[in-house]
């Protein structure tokens, strides 16, 4: 029914404005009301212009237009000429019903203003007999005003003197009732006048009597002044007293403030007293951290940072506490001291007597002197107990006390605006949230090493030996996981437990000192504090500084000096290499991201830029790969060499099976290449011939067969085929041994292969063999190159390396007589 209602209304609306709008148009009227200045049309066919023609107009459309045309051109007319007619009527009827109602409302102003004329006659009448009577009257009186006038003059100076000699009565009446303002007020009235007419004896008794009870009442304001137990609204009237007795300005400073003191130094012996003694403080750290390096190893995967752990050294009050008193016991009266201070000797001084006595730039100085001694007073204390809150577990507690301490500083900028208080509060929160961070760094960092060291216990279980723990894993991870069925079973869950674990404590870090940048902390949308907090303090000092913390301790584990590189488990290393590459690819990029969007950090000074710490992380990475590749290198050529060392090459008896450690070292080196395919991708590798396994090997390094080389055995022969050998050399690749490895299980094993081959061929280069040595040497690397390949990127190189060590023993063999390639094959297929 509404829309029902408004339709027509809206229509109507809409009618009324377009009819008003037409006949604007006509009439050539704005918005206004008033006739739009335009060009005049001088067409003749125009039909709104002034010089329109119908005549012309007909003969125009006449030639120009149709039939149908003219005829829609006359319906068109007629529509709007019947428009206008309608519009013209409806104009007309509603200016005539306004007329009607002016005329109306002229009719009953007239009435009513003929009512008020009577009345404004009637009034005049009234006070112009008003006027007769007051002239009349004044005429009566007129000669005693005079009379009158002196009178009250001497009433006035009667009553005047008999104040003067009620005055000494007066005060002590005033004494005796401590009314001390009254008297004062009362002495001031009269001051003036005892002292003009002094000459006078009488006044002269009367100002002496004054004196001697103005200065007892004086020595009385003086006495309940030094009172320790008067009031703050007491001492600013004793103050403003003796002031107006013209007592000594500065004199009564140095009381009011030394007064003031003893008060606001009991507020700060009650602060003191909550802050136990560094004596006991360190006592209960070293308690604390007894406890923390007793505790279980696997506790480090809370989410928490390990300093958590350790309590406040203050049991007694939390921090938040301790600020609420000190705000509401030493700052309110601060403030309460400044506020009566400067009313009494800088705002009341600079009005009436005193203000010609440049009281107060003396009192403002003295003032300033005094509250920035208290003041550094109380800002020790405050961080003497912030200093105390070293556990990082809950910081909603300091900073919300920060907050409280920051926002009631801001009362003393009110009240001393040029003061330097407020500056070293916002000093001291400062320091506070950054030497939270830093906290939070080394919590962090502890965290890392904690769980570096609960992986390194996993690996070194028993049952998760260097090949097992390739395939199967286990063992105590940053868990502290009691039961196996909960324990991360293989490297790729120990890296991704250790990455998300860390990635998890540095969200909850981000977290908890996020709380310094709330919307409800007062100091946390400053500029001086949000800016360089969240750039400097938060992404640099906390962020980027364990991200390289992360980076060079892992650097550290390829320290080879001693025993600290030695110690290090293999798998370690590969794992810690994924770490570091993880974080190169993905994990900087994504930590940093989340902290400027988190902290909306603005980049207003120099930070450090992502790529930076992603070529920091790739750097660790590659180090601690080729050390992973050096170690196990290491490993292998051990076993290699003992080998080689502990046998008698010359007297060996015939070769009839692959020598144990080459079975050794072929296990594993397949036990690597498990696990270092676990962390890493497959890599490329060169084409493999389709008779890799089935590669024979010569006796020496040349070309020649070995019938002629054993037919033409002469004492100058060996030189030939050690020259013939070096000239091979010459033309064949080169083969850098220690060279950086690419991240893929494939050149890791290449690397591996190659450290492992060289300690070989050197070992060999070391010996003299027999006829059997020698083939025992050529058994062992058939065997070697019937598996080895398969982990390299290019065949040759395992090739090329084992024809050396051939070649070797053959130039060092009393007796080469190698043995038959067949005779190899069977050996080398029974194992």
């Amino acid at each position: 029914m509404d829309g029902e209602v408004d339709g027509p209304m809206v229509d109507d609306s809409g009618r009324r404005r377009r009819v008003h709008g037409m006949l604007k148009m006509y009439y050539g009227l704005n918005e206004e009301g008033k006739a739009e200045e335009l060009p005049e049309s001088l067409d003749p066919c125009d039909i709104n212009g002034p010089h329109f023609d119908p005549e012309l107009f007909l003969n125009k459309l006449r030639r120009e237009c149709s039939l149908a045309e003219l005829m829609d051109q006359e319906t068109c007319m007629v529509k709007q000429i019947r428009s206008l007619d309608s519009d013209m009527q409806t104009l007309v009827y509603e200016n005539y019903n306004k007329f009607i109602s002016a005329t109306d409302t002229i009719r009953k102003m007239k009435n009513d203003f003929k009512k008020m004329e009577d009345e404004m006659d009637c009034l005049s009448a009234n006070m112009a007999a008003i006027t007769d009577f007051s002239a009349s009257i004044s005429g009566t009186l007129q000669d005693q005003h005079t009379q009158i006038t002196k009178l009250s003059g001497v009433h006035t100076l009667l009553r005047k003197l008999q104040f003067l000699f009620e005055l000494p009565a007066r005060l002590n009446k005033c004494l005796e009732l401590q009314a001390y303002a009254q008297a004062v007020r009362s002495h001031r009235r009269a001051r003036c006048v005892l002292e003009q007419y002094s000459h006078l004896p009488s006044f002269k008794g009367i100002q002496d009597d004054c004196h001697a009870i103005m200065d007892k009442l004086a020595q009385e304001l003086r006495q309940k002044f030094r009172d320790g137990g008067s009031s703050a609204k007491d001492l600013s009237e004793c103050v403003e007293l003796l002031l107006q007795l013209d007592e000594p300005a500065e004199e009564l400073c140095d009381k009011f403030l030394n007064h003031a003191r003893s008060r606001l130094e009991s507020d700060l012996q009650g602060l003191e007293a909550e802050i136990r003694p560094y004596s006991s403080s360190s006592s209960m750290k070293d308690a604390s951290t007894r406890r923390s390096s007793s505790a279980a190893p696997g506790s480090s995967t809370d989410n928490s940072p390990k300093t958590a752990a350790i309590p406040s050294p203050t049991s007694n009050t939390d921090i938040l506490e301790f600020i609420d008193r000190g705000c509401n016991e030493f700052v309110s009266s601060l403030c309460l001291v400044i506020t009566s201070y400067q009313e009494l000797f800088i705002n009341h001084a600079q009005t009436g007597e005193l203000a010609t006595k440049n009281i107060p730039q003396m009192a403002n100085g003295k003032l300033n002197t005094f509250v920035d001694d208290l003041a550094a007073r109380y800002f020790s204390l405050v961080e003497r107990r912030i200093q105390e809150e070293k556990g990082v577990a809950d910081n909603s507690l300091l900073v919300r006390a920060l907050d409280r301490f920051h926002r009631r500083l801001q009362a003393v900028t009110k009240l001393l605006p040029g003061s330097s208080v407020p500056n070293q509060g916002t000093e001291i929160v400062i320091r506070a949230a950054t030497e939270r961070v830093k906290q939070y760094l080394s919590a962090l960092q502890s965290f890392y090493m904690d769980s570096l060291t609960d992986v390194r216990q996993a690996l070194a279980t028993p049952r998760l030996s260097v090949a097992s723990a390739s395939v199967s894993g286990g063992g105590a991870f940053p868990g502290g996981l009691a039961s196996s069925r909960d324990t991360p079973t293989s490297l790729p869950e120990l890296l991704s437990s250790l990455s998300s674990s860390i990635l998890n404590q540095i969200k909850s870090v981000l977290a908890s000192v996020h709380l310094f940048t709330a919307k409800d902390i007062t100091f946390s949308n400053k500029p001086y504090f949000k800016g360089e907090f969240c750039s400097q303090g938060v992404r640099e000092s906390l962020v980027v500084s364990f991200i390289k913390f992360v980076c060079q301790s892992s650097r550290q584990f390829c320290e080879s000096a001693g025993d600290k590189g030695g110690s290090t488990p293999p798998a370690l290393l590969l794992l810690l290499s994924r770490l570091c590459l993880d974080y190169e690819t993905s994990t900087i990029s994504y930590i940093l991201t989340l902290t400027d969007e988190q902290f909306l950090v603005q980049h207003h000074s120099p930070v450090t830029a992502v790529t930076s710490l992603c070529a920091e992380a790739r750097e660790a990475a590659q180090k601690l790969l080729n050390h992973y590749v050096k170690v196990q290198g290491l490993i292998i050529s051990q076993m290699l060499r003992k080998s080689v060392e502990t046998r008698d090459w010359v007297n060996t008896i015939e070769p009839r099976n692959v020598r144990a450690v080459m079975k050794r070292v072929v296990e594993d080196t397949t036990s690597i290449d498990v696990q270092v395919g676990l962390l890493y991708e497959e890599g490329v590798r060169k084409a493999h011939s389709s008779d890799s396994s089935k590669r024979t090997f010569s006796v020496y390094s040349s070309s020649r067969q070995q019938a002629r080389y054993a037919a033409s055995y002469t004492p100058s022969a060996p030189m030939d085929t050690n020259l013939l050998s070096n000239i091979h050399k010459l033309f064949s690749e080169r083969i850098d041994i220690f060279s950086s490895v690419e991240f893929n299980k494939v050149s890791v094993m290449t690397g591996i292969i190659k450290i492992s081959l060289k300690t070989f061929l050197e070992c060999v280069r070391l010996r003299t063999f027999g006829r059997y040595g020698l083939q025992q040497i050529q058994v062992d690397c058939h065997y070697l190159q019937m598996y080895l390949w398969r982990f390299v990127s290019d065949e040759n190189l395992v090739h090329f390396l084992l024809d050396e060590i051939v070649g070797s023993s053959a130039h060092r063999c009393l007796d080469p007589a190698p043995m038959e390639q067949s005779v190899i094959e069977v050996i080398c297929e029974r194992g």
